[in-house]
């Protein structure tokens, strides 16, 4: 199977989208990889597999590659005598933040019909916006982390007691996060986050709360990964999860109990059906005095989650078989036909 790793992006996680598609190499190796970037200024680029690396996008090195057109059917390289179609089975979505997780890069490969792993337009909307998230999982029956919203132009107050966490409404990666442990670092914080985002949500920064991760898709079947806790400090920074993106290796289950493990699945599962259907995902959830509760979905997550799935190049091979498909709208113009006929047009 021939992939194409869609990646970089005008996006704050630009770095860390070429970190996570670097990573695909050591993780699908039994398929064709095919990699388009997409520069800060959002030209696509073919680089070469083989001499793929971090320090050819830091030096602008990948200039030098062959420049795409995004079009009907496909990629193509321009040339002379004409387009050749870049070629791919499947385009594996990569582009964390905007540009990837907000619906642009989905609408796109719908438009221009080409099959994608990727959250659909209406999916990236809402999990990409964490307010819109909360109102999502309010409606399905998924309980959230309290929350309050300050956007850039209201007042800076709050109602709720210290120490709270806040976040842009936008961004992931835990840029522009801090916790605030009383009013006295309520500006300074506000300060940071509204260098990203122009909205922030704010939630109780919750001690010793448990933490898991649960990854899935939805072929034929459910395919859920493994429950993981993971290990952090106070919480993970930029750098950290910087890191965090580059795995590859698949990690230990949580030693929690199958009452749990079912709870947090059958969460998951109501956030994913049907409207993530197409995509990979990881929802992240917190355990509080044995309740389960959404902190945040992933709509894509660092190097796809592959280190939570025992099979998980078998898992996109699979997918690729039950993508969502636009229903096929034939337009006979019977409508207008029928107008200039009345009018004695026809």
């Amino acid at each position: 199977m021939n992939i194409a790793i869609l990646f970089g992006g005008s996006s704050f996680e630009h770095e860390i989208s070429i970190v996570s598609a670097i990573t695909m190499k050591k993780v699908l190796k039994k398929s064709t990889l095919t990699y388009i970037f997409v520069s800060p200024d959002r030209e696509f680029y073919l680089i070469d597999t083989d001499k793929i690396n971090s320090k050819l996008f830091s030096s602008g090195e990948y200039k030098k590659s062959k420049q795409l057109t995004l079009k009907k059917g496909g990629f193509f390289i321009d040339g002379m005598f004409g387009s050749k179609a870049v070629d791919l089975d499947v385009v594996l979505n990569l582009i964390h933040g905007r540009d990837g997780e907000d619906g642009k890069i989905a609408s796109m490969m719908e438009f221009f019909n080409l099959p994608f792993i990727s959250p659909r337009m209406e999916a990236s909307a809402l999990s990409y916006n964490k307010l819109y998230t909360k109102f999502l999982a309010e409606s399905l029956g998924v309980k959230t982390v309290a929350y309050e919203y300050i956007s850039k132009s209201d007042e800076r107050k709050i109602t709720m007691a210290y120490p709270v966490i806040i976040k842009p409404v936008r961004l992931g990666s835990s840029i522009g996060v801090s916790i605030v442990k009383n009013e006295v670092e309520l500006d300074y914080a506000l300060d940071v986050a509204f260098e990203f985002d122009t909205d922030v949500i704010i939630e109780p920064f919750l001690e010793g709360v448990k933490e898991y991760n649960q990854a899935g898709s939805y072929t034929n079947e459910w395919e859920l990964s493994i429950v993981e806790e993971p290990h952090k400090e106070e919480f993970l920074d930029f750098d950290k999860k910087y890191m965090d993106f580059s795995r590859d290796s698949q990690v230990l289950a949580a030693d929690i109990s199958d009452d749990l493990k079912v709870k947090i699945q059958e969460s998951f599962k109501k956030i994913y059906d049907s409207l993530f259907k197409g995509s990979i995902i990881r929802c992240d959830f917190f355990v509080v005095e044995g309740e389960v509760l959404l902190n945040e979905i992933n709509p894509i997550p660092g190097s796809m989650a592959n280190y939570l799935f025992p099979d998980f190049e078998g898992m996109i091979s699979r997918l690729t078989k039950y993508l969502p498909k636009e229903q096929n709208i034939s337009v006979d113009y019977q409508y207008i036909h029928s107008i200039q006929s009345a009018k004695g047009k026809a």
